[in-house]
């Protein structure tokens, strides 16, 4: 069974890479990943006004969008508020009725603004952010038996009933590893960060290679930014006439890799014998420059859709979405695509982990029954200060769990 239609917007010209001050945020709500797929550069969106009372669309079924429209997430919460409008005015005939609350980036306000949006008929949470927000939002719909699409990277915060529609990591770290075990290279070392970020991606790096039939030669985790004695214990599997390994992870910030790459071509490697690989945080024209990464490889969403879904928010905004915007516009999207198809079914478990899954504006994507999703994404190579499509972003998803 195919998915439902989602509007997929547009061609892109340009990426680049992570949204660390964005998800710094969630310092008021959880431990998110600061890494998303993509980013632009950083735009102030217009202002929201309060979220309680505001309403999107006039159908009879109603749905909440609880963001943070005050507090240290607002300009955030106000730029995925005008996706949320820009995906009402172009669904078709959604019969959706919207109702914007504002968790002033705090879980007690997230738990509020959850209690007051059912109090008034919401069959569906779209929303919060932050993890924390997200935990408490679910803990006000779920006994109530409404499901949540939330936007946290927190995959922690995830379980049935309350799904993730962002960019996890998780996700990064599987399509990176396939490929680079497609292309023969089986024999890995990795270098981590000692971060959050560093611990989420290494569980999913040994599960992952270890799937796809590959071989961990050596893990070694150091200091944020301070690679260089972590590269020193390693040199010998990954530099010199005869490297034990064939492919270096490095899930690291374009920070972290400006010292990685001084300190890899110190120690003589070379990344046309061993293939450097990471994730989307890779995604930045300061990683592109520097000569350890040339020929290396990163997971990341494909931007095509990202490019038209911008250019119709400037177009109706006048500003430049935040990167995340399009989570918003695809959440919006479906519950109006899930109504259209489903009537009564329409926000059911079963209809939302479709395992077929569905069209946004970033790819194909779907939600597992324990809350986490998967998605589409395309594999980068980087050459000559810039980075280009390897190996395409998949039409449609694999079978789930692998």
């Amino acid at each position: 069974m195919g998915g439902i239609g989602l509007d997929t917007l547009g061609r892109l010209g340009r990426s680049a890479a992570t949204l660390a001050a964005l998800l710094a945020l969630g310092a008021c709500g959880g431990v998110d990943s600061p890494v998303v797929a993509t980013r632009t550069a950083p735009v102030e969106a217009p202002a929201a006004p309060a979220g309680d009372g505001t309403v999107l669309g006039t159908g009879s079924v109603k749905v909440a969008l609880i963001l943070p429209l005050s507090g240290p997430g607002a300009a955030v919460g106000a730029g995925l508020r005008n996706a949320a409008t820009l995906a009402l005015d172009e669904s078709q005939s959604p019969d959706l009725k919207i109702l914007v609350k504002d968790d002033r980036s705090t879980p007690e306000g997230a738990r509020e603004a959850a209690a007051a949006a059912l109090a008034e008929g919401a069959e569906l949470v779209i929303g919060p952010l932050f993890a924390a927000t997200v935990q408490s939002a679910a803990a006000t719909a779920r006994p109530a038996g409404k499901p949540v699409i939330a936007f946290s990277t927190d995959a922690s915060v995830a379980a049935r009933g309350v799904y993730l529609l962002s960019f996890l990591p998780q996700t990064e770290v599987d399509r990176i590893i396939d490929e680079t075990t497609a292309a023969g290279r089986r024999s890995f070392v990795a270098l981590i960060p000692e971060t959050t970020y560093g611990s989420v991606v290494e569980a999913q790096f040994r599960e992952a290679v270890a799937r796809r039939g590959g071989r961990v030669v050596a893990i070694e985790r150091y200091p944020a930014g301070n690679p260089a004695a972590a590269i020193g214990r390693v040199a010998s599997l990954i530099a010199g006439p005869a490297p034990q390994a064939d492919a270096l992870f490095l899930p690291d910030t374009p920070e972290g890799l400006a010292a990685a790459g001084a300190a890899l071509t110190r120690a003589g490697f070379n990344p046309a014998r061993v293939k450097p690989v990471g994730t989307a945080v890779w995604n930045d024209p300061r990683v592109f420059a520097l000569p350890a990464f040339q020929g290396g490889w990163f997971a990341a969403a494909d931007p095509a859709g990202f490019s038209g879904f911008s250019q119709r928010y400037r177009a109706r905004f006048g500003s430049d979405p935040v990167r995340v915007a399009t989570l918003a516009y695809d959440a919006v999207s479906l519950a109006a695509a899930l109504n259209r198809q489903y009537g009564s079914q329409r926000f059911a478990d079963a209809t939302l982990t479709n395992p077929s899954g569905f069209a946004g504006v970033d790819g194909t994507f779907r939600f597992r029954p324990e809350g986490t999703s998967d998605r589409t994404l395309a594999v980068f190579e980087i050459r000559g200060n810039g980075a280009t499509i390897a190996s395409p972003a998949p039409r449609a998803l694999g079978p789930s769990g692998t």
